[in-house]
């Protein structure tokens, strides 16, 4: 049973409960004998009558209201916020000063709480008398809005203008005390109800109400009649427990979990990742064969069937073997009627009602008495939802009767036994990645640099013979190599070391380290290393670089290498 509410309308402007209050407050800080003290009060050079200092107003909320200071300014900027209290030396300014600021009572007429909204017109009005006087100066926004609410209300804005001269003309008539205070009271009106660029509009609700919060009335019997009705209603919904409705849920999760494309995919390929339509391809409305995933899909429901544009064709061959085919383009019109062009309504519910529903029609639909009764008045006045007892009538009758007659039947079974299963394709992938995908882990780059490093092995060792020594090298693991980091020693300061070079680890060498032979032996290196001889594996032992490796294989130098025999030249000189 469907539950209507009492007011299907949105058109009430809601009274902000706690402007009441504010209300209130307004009338007592007015009252003569308890209120706040007004008096005349000097603003440039004119006396203006009724006013008040922010220091009286924060002073007066402190007393009667037993609040903290902090607790107090912030009432008191509120009042001043929305309008019941307005500044006049600095109009443009809608705050509460704790000073000797002046500041008087808003007209009631003015305040916020009122029923009527500011209209546009009014705006005009007053935004052209504003122009009139200053001659065209007004704000950046004021300007917009001029040129805005002049295009929107052109048809009356001669009117406008009239009513903005003589509102003009009759104020220069006032004294200049009430002219000052006037201008104050309606700048701080419009600032509170037409809010410039950059300030909080205060009177922002949101969307209009159901109900009128304005209304004060009686109600009535037929009020509280229609209250016990609805609340009957809401009382006999129908309810089911949470457990069987979260069972549902479940049933329903995974009875569509293999055709949910993100969680279980979408073959061939998501077009999304790899840029390739076949899916789409695959999956368009009227495909001659659609996809086994998809015409599975029609057999969970009715509603998963009818709204398949190519479900619906396959379904239309069988009710037109059972000759009854105007059924499902009965319910096909009702759809157009419903979502197609609105300036076409009346003309197609007439062609509706000729083909389907009059007398004798050429596709006429068998529907019960009360359904075509009910269909036939609302045609008097159509609208888009005119026929909807009708289609329901008719959705039913093919949910209960036909459906399940047609997954029965040899045509969906020829669709299902014919029915793509598409094979999932691996394509390039898009730059622009919306989902995960499964890559290949890449190797570590310590393996990376390990091959690296073989390879370049491999290759010093096709060029260089290692298998032949030299003819004054003694092939030891512990020789003495002078790595070129810094100045060779001098022979006579150690004529008989045996560690002739620095930087060089102890034991025989393969030069003669005598006082008689250091040159010979320098000489002798510098030829040894323009050979190429660091690629043998004892240099290799030895070099800070590079480590020895228990395969046999030469372990490569790199730049450091380059560097030695820059050295090594030098020293050979």
């Amino acid at each position: 049973m469907t539950v209507t509410r009492l007011d299907q309308g949105q058109r009430h402007r809601p009274r902000m409960a706690f402007l009441k209050k504010i209300e209130a407050l307004m009338m007592e800080m007015q009252n003569p004998d308890t209120g706040i003290k007004t008096e005349m009060q000097r603003v440039m050079v004119t006396n203006i009558p009724h006013a008040m200092a922010g220091n009286d107003i924060l002073q007066w909320i402190l007393q009667h209201l037993q609040v903290t200071q902090e607790e107090a300014l912030h009432l008191g900027d509120l009042f001043v916020k929305y309008g019941y209290i307005y500044p006049l030396q600095e109009p443009k300014n809608l705050t509460l000063k704790t000073d000797g600021s002046l500041y008087r009572f808003q007209t009631p007429y003015f305040w916020p709480a009122q029923k009527w909204p500011a209209d546009d017109t009014d705006y005009a009005i007053y935004l052209a008398k504003k122009n009139i006087k200053r001659k065209g100066v007004l704000e950046e926004y004021e300007k917009e809005h001029y040129n805005m609410l002049n295009q929107k209300i052109n048809y009356k804005w001669d009117f406008v203008i009239m009513q903005a001269k003589e509102q003009y003309k009759a104020g220069k008539e006032r004294k200049k005390e009430d002219r000052y205070a006037l201008d104050c009271q309606e700048r701080a009106y419009w600032l509170v109800n037409r809010t410039p660029p950059g300030m909080l509009d205060v009177l922002e609700y949101g969307l209009d109400r159901v109900t009128d919060p304005n209304e004060n009335k009686k109600k009535t019997l037929d009020v509280y009649r229609r209250e016990i009705m609805y609340y009957q209603q809401a009382i006999m919904k129908t309810r089911v427990k949470s457990s069987v409705s979260l069972g549902g849920l479940v049933k329903y999760s995974e009875q569509f979990l293999s055709n949910d494309p993100i969680l279980s995919g979408c073959l061939p390929s998501n077009p999304w990742i790899t840029d390739d339509p076949e899916f789409w391809d695959l999956n368009a409305k009227l495909v001659e064969i659609p996809t086994r995933m998809r015409v599975e899909r029609w057999a969970f429901n009715f509603s998963e069937l009818i709204r398949d544009p190519k479900g619906r064709q396959n379904f239309q061959l069988f009710l037109k073997k059972e000759f009854s085919g105007e059924n499902l383009g009965f319910w096909e019109a009702c759809e157009d009627l419903k979502y197609g062009d609105q300036s076409k309504v009346k003309e197609k519910a007439e062609e509706i009602y000729k083909l389907f529903l009059a007398p004798g029609a050429r596709r006429w639909i068998n529907i019960d008495g009360t359904t075509m009764g009910i269909t036939v008045k609302g045609l008097k006045h159509p609208h888009r939802y005119v026929l909807d007892a009708a289609q329901t009538h008719i959705y039913m009758l093919m949910k209960k009767d036909s459906y399940g007659r047609y997954l029965k039947s040899p045509i969906y079974k020829e669709m299902l036994a014919k029915a793509v299963v598409p094979q999932q394709t691996v394509k390039k992938s898009s730059p622009f990645l919306f989902g995960r995908r499964t890559l290949p882990s890449s190797p570590s780059p310590i393996i990376l640099r390990q091959r690296e490093e073989e390879a370049k092995a491999r290759e010093a060792a096709t060029t260089v013979d290692i298998t032949q020594p030299h003819h004054r090298a003694s092939w030891s693991p512990h020789l003495a190599v002078y790595t070129g980091t810094s100045t060779p020693p001098c022979p006579a300061s150690q004529p008989h070391s045996p560690q002739a070079l620095p930087h060089s680890t102890a034991g025989p060498g393969p030069f003669p380290s005598g006082p008689g032979r250091p040159r010979a032996a320098a000489m002798s290196l510098g030829r040894w290393l323009r050979r190429g001889r660091w690629s043998s594996p004892a240099f290799t032992a030895v070099s800070p670089e590079g480590s020895a490796v228990s395969h046999g294989k030469v372990q490569p130098l790199g730049g450091r290498e380059r560097r030695l025999r820059r050295d090594s030249r030098a020293v050979s000189r």
